[in-house]
């Protein structure tokens, strides 16, 4: 799987423990984050970079897109060049958050060029299910993660501004649209209050993992074997170890250097 940076460890983690026999390979492109403020089109080149070294240099035999912008940035070209299945998270993330309000008043956050794509908007509506979605861009959260900053009075203060937007909707259920934002979930939902329930798509993801490599016949079946794990950075891989340990425990216990081709 891959990610701009850090926030796919959530989905990563979510995998590891569902389907602890299976090898993971995590790429965390920090050397070019944050994906959210950037052009789709430069989105759609490095998700295409990295889908290929997965499959190409990793002997990868399923994809997890775990960045939701680089999934509303579209892949439906990765999923014509590449022979694997390719799974992304905002599926799954929309099929949960409708499941989950009793009001009908959903919500979700996520970064700029999430959002601004619409991908979301479509995902619920080809649900069917009767809701109204209200949604909001959190830029500067991203970047608070990365930084290892998930608590504190400048974290509140952005996400009080932030989340205006969705609190004012009046809503039950809020999806964390980007896969950063779990890790600021004690602020997030601080400031949303009681009555808002807060929807990650990682777990949703992980089962959408392992029901498409069952359905394939890909899934590992020596229950006894436990899984590789390997994580590569295109930043400083130093600094995507200790964090990464941090965020994602001790399975990341060393990180090695991935290269952009170009």
């Amino acid at each position: 799987m891959f990610d701009s940076g850090f926030g796919g460890l959530t989905v990563a983690r979510a995998v590891i423990d569902l389907l602890p026999s299976e090898d993971l390979v995590y790429i965390g492109d920090t050397g070019r984050y944050p994906y959210g403020s950037t052009p789709l089109t430069d989105v759609q080149s490095f998700s295409r970079e990295l889908a290929h070294s997965l499959v190409d240099d990793y002997g990868a035999k399923a994809i997890v897109v775990a960045c939701n912008t680089a999934t509303a940035a579209g892949l439906d070209e990765l999923r014509i060049e590449l022979d694997v299945p390719i799974i992304d998270v905002i599926e799954p993330g929309a099929k949960a958050l409708v499941t989950t309000t009793t009001t009908g008043r959903v919500g979700v956050i996520g970064t700029v060029g999430t959002v601004s794509s619409g991908a979301y908007v479509r995902a619920v509506a080809q649900t069917g299910a009767p809701v109204t979605l209200t949604s909001a861009a959190c830029p500067g959260f991203v970047e608070f993660v990365e930084r290892g900053q998930t608590t504190g009075d400048e974290v509140t203060v952005l996400a009080e501004r932030l989340l205006a937007p969705v609190r004012s909707a009046n809503i039950d259920a809020l999806l964390l649209g980007c896969t950063h934002y779990p890790f600021l979930a004690r602020t997030i939902s601080e400031v949303m209050g009681p009555g808002v329930t807060l929807v990650s798509s990682a777990d949703e993801t992980a089962f959408a993992v392992q029901r498409r490599l069952a359905d394939l016949g890909l899934s590992r079946t020596d229950d006894h074997r436990l899984g590789r794990h390997r994580f590569a950075s295109s930043g400083d891989i130093e600094e995507f170890r200790d964090l990464g340990r941090q965020l994602l425990g001790p399975e990341l216990d060393q990180t090695e250097r991935w290269s952009p081709s170009a």
